[in-house]
């Protein structure tokens, strides 16, 4: 066999999203690209802000010493107090530059993370549904991750957590606004779960990292707001990246920051300063940490998602699908008529709309819509569903 037959399985079972996204493609090529309704990537399609492009052609132009060379690796000195100085006041706790270690995204980050604080075997609890793709990251440092089912529409479940924890668990990772759901978890979830790692970590006489993965945490509607997760737990991470807020997903930018009164706070950071050398990301993009640095607060048009959200939500309701309505990020996560998500999203290709299974999500019963894609599409879509409703919905 010319590869290991773990990443045989791996690949097997793996991101639906690639799969359905290839499918896609096929169907794309025999009826025109204008004829189907992609919404399985989640790839940010609302332009970047002005000063994005403004400020990347000013360093081009900056006289600047060894642009392109080597920096150290947690990151740009620079780079990693400017962000220290907004995550202050996101997280309403006096964070300094040595919390923050820049890294090649949030996916980065939390590989880096991973890569430090686990033993062989050791657990990492999940609230389902999550993005398929930690699985695999806490395989690539010896652990294994464990799901747990949601509380009412996708909320966390302190019960299941609870009851999840033991002596191989090393962290909870949380995803809000979540990815798939578009959940936000509130402030009074948070300062709960807080108190349970505390008792928990108490009890089993090991910290339990809390690890928030917050990539969508400026893509928000109506008004809501993330909760910061420093205030609650002081044994918490932030996995953050500039791929959406700042439509710069291919960059590969982000940052983990580490709560400044974390147990053995110096011994961590030293921990992912080896890990992300050693990973072989060696620093995060040059060129986007000196651009990040300039750029801290800034957001793209969040308006735009809210206007696709909005459509496609009143076109769904319409049509008879039961969906939570999102609180942020760019999904929907709608309840399939059928028990099978995944026979309901092969007849979806029938329609020709591109969905994800909630399958490959850890959420069986549900599929994915990413509505991060043109009006045109959205508009294209809704006599759709509305003719799949009363085919799969109304009986």
């Amino acid at each position: 066999m010319a590869i290991a037959a773990k990443i045989v399985d791996f690949m097997e079972r793996s991101s639906w999203i690639r799969k359905m996204f290839e499918e896609g493609a096929a169907l794309k090529a025999q009826y025109g690209a204008d004829q189907v309704c992609d919404f399985t990537l989640g790839n940010p399609d609302v332009p970047a802000p002005p000063a994005v492009e403004e400020e990347l052609k000013k360093i081009i132009e900056e006289p600047i010493p060894m642009k392109y060379g080597y920096m150290p690796n947690a990151g740009s000195p620079a780079t990693r107090q400017a962000v220290a100085e907004y995550l202050a006041g996101e997280q309403q706790v006096a964070v300094t530059a040595d919390s923050i270690i820049m890294t090649c995204g949030a996916g980065g980050a939390l590989n880096v993370i991973f890569k430090a604080i686990l033993n062989p075997g050791d657990e990492i609890i999940a609230p389902s549904p999550y993005f398929v793709e930690y699985n695999f990251y806490a395989d690539n440092h010896g652990g294994v991750l464990k799901s747990v089912p949601p509380g009412e529409n996708f909320a966390l479940n302190l019960e299941a957590i609870a009851a999840a924890i033991n002596a191989r668990t090393a962290a909870v990772i949380i995803n809000s606004p979540n990815n798939p759901s578009g959940v936000i978890f509130g402030a009074a979830e948070i300062a709960a779960l807080g108190r349970l790692l505390e008792d928990k970590s108490r009890e089993l006489g090991r910290v339990i990292y809390l690890i928030s993965d917050e990539p969508y945490r400026k893509i928000v509607y109506d008004g809501v707001e993330v909760p910061p997760i420093f205030p609650a737990y002081r044994n918490s991470i932030v996995a953050n990246s500039y791929s959406k807020e700042l439509s710069l997903a291919g960059e590969r930018i982000g940052y983990l920051a580490l709560h400044p009164e974390a147990d053995d706070f110096r011994q961590l950071v030293d921990g992912f300063i080896f890990a992300n050398r050693v990973l072989g990301f060696v620093n995060a993009p040059g060129l986007m940490q000196r651009l990040v640095a300039r750029l801290q607060g800034a957001c793209v048009d969040v308006a735009i998602y809210q206007r696709k959200r909005d459509r496609l939500y009143e076109g769904l309701k319409a049509a008879g699908f039961e969906v939570v309505k999102p609180q942020g990020a760019f999904y929907f996560f709608p309840k399939s008529p059928l028990p099978d998500d995944v026979e309901f999203v092969r007849e979806l290709q029938k329609f020709k709309i591109l969905a994800v299974p909630g399958s490959g999500f850890a959420g069986p019963g549900y599929f994915r819509l990413a509505y991060c894609v043109d009006d045109a599409t959205i508009e294209r879509s809704l006599p759709i569903f509305k003719e799949v409703g009363e085919k799969f919905c109304r009986v």
